[in-house]
C-alpha cells in the first residue's frame, strides 16, 4: 500500500528549490510591475510635448497674401519673423510689368511681416493712371474721388507734405511725421507706429492708400 509523503518532509526536502521558485516569480512580476508604469509615463510624457509642440508650430507662422504684378500672387505661411522680400521670393518674385522705381521709392522690402497682411505690387503706370483720375476730375461724378477704394486715395509713402496736410485732421506736424517714417507695408502702421492718435487715424483710414 502506497504512503503519501508527509507534507512538511516534502517542504523540507526540496525547501531549496521551492525558495528559488518563489523568489523567481516575485522577481518576475515586480519587473513586469515596474515596466507597464514606465511605459505610461513615456506615454504621458509624449502626449504632452506632442501638444505643446502643436500649439507652439501654430504660434510661430502667419498667413499673408500677395497681389499685383507677381509671379504666384495669392495666399502664403510662412515663418513668423519673415519679411516682405521673403513673400516675394516665395511668391517667385514680381513679374517684367512691375513697377521697380516704385519699389524702390516706397516699398520697404526689409518690413516684417503680420499675419493677415496684404501686400500689393503695382503695374508700370499704374500709379499715374490714379494721380491722373484725382487731378484731372476722373471717377464717376468727376471731382476728387474720396471713396474708400477709389483711384483718388492720398499714397502715403509719395505724397507731399501739402497733399498730406489736405487730409482730414492732418496738420504740418502730423504730415512732417507721416514723411518722416516712410515707407509703410501697410496703413495700419500709421496707428502702430504711434504716428497718428486712433481718432485722427479713423479720420484718414479710408482716404490713404500706399500704392
Amino acid at each position: 500500500m502506497l504512503t503519501l509523503p508527509n507534507i512538511d518532509d516534502f517542504i523540507f526536502r526540496f525547501r531549496y528549490p521551492i525558495l528559488i521558485f518563489l523568489l523567481g516569480a516575485i522577481l518576475a512580476g515586480l519587473g513586469l510591475f515596474i515596466t507597464k508604469n514606465e511605459a505610461s509615463t513615456t506615454s504621458d510624457k509624449i502626449e504632452v510635448l506632442t501638444g505643446a509642440t502643436e500649439s507652439e508650430s501654430t504660434l510661430l507662422e502667419i498667413v499673408v497674401e500677395v497681389a499685383g504684378e507677381i509671379e504666384r500672387p495669392g495666399v502664403y505661411r510662412l515663418a513668423k519673423d519673415s519679411r516682405i522680400d521673403d513673400l516675394l521670393i516665395a511668391a517667385g518674385g514680381v513679374s517684367s510689368d512691375a513697377d521697380r522705381v516704385w519699389m524702390e521709392r516706397s516699398l520697404n522690402r526689409a518690413a516684417r511681416l503680420t499675419d493677415g497682411q496684404k501686400i500689393y505690387i503695382p503695374a508700370v503706370g499704374e500709379q499715374t493712371l490714379g494721380a491722373s483720375a484725382k487731378n484731372f476730375g476722373g471717377g464717376p461724378g468727376g471731382g476728387d474721388n474720396w471713396g474708400s477704394g477709389g483711384l483718388g486715395l492720398t499714397n502715403i509713402n509719395s505724397a507731399s507734405q501739402k497733399q498730406l496736410e489736405d487730409l482730414p485732421g492732418i496738420g504740418p506736424v502730423y504730415a512732417q511725421n507721416i514723411i518722416e517714417h516712410r515707407p509703410y507695408s501697410n496703413i495700419e502702421e500709421l496707428l502702430i507706429k504711434g504716428i497718428l492718435k486712433k481718432s485722427t487715424y479713423e479720420k484718414i483710414k479710408d482716404l490713404v492708400t500706399i500704392y
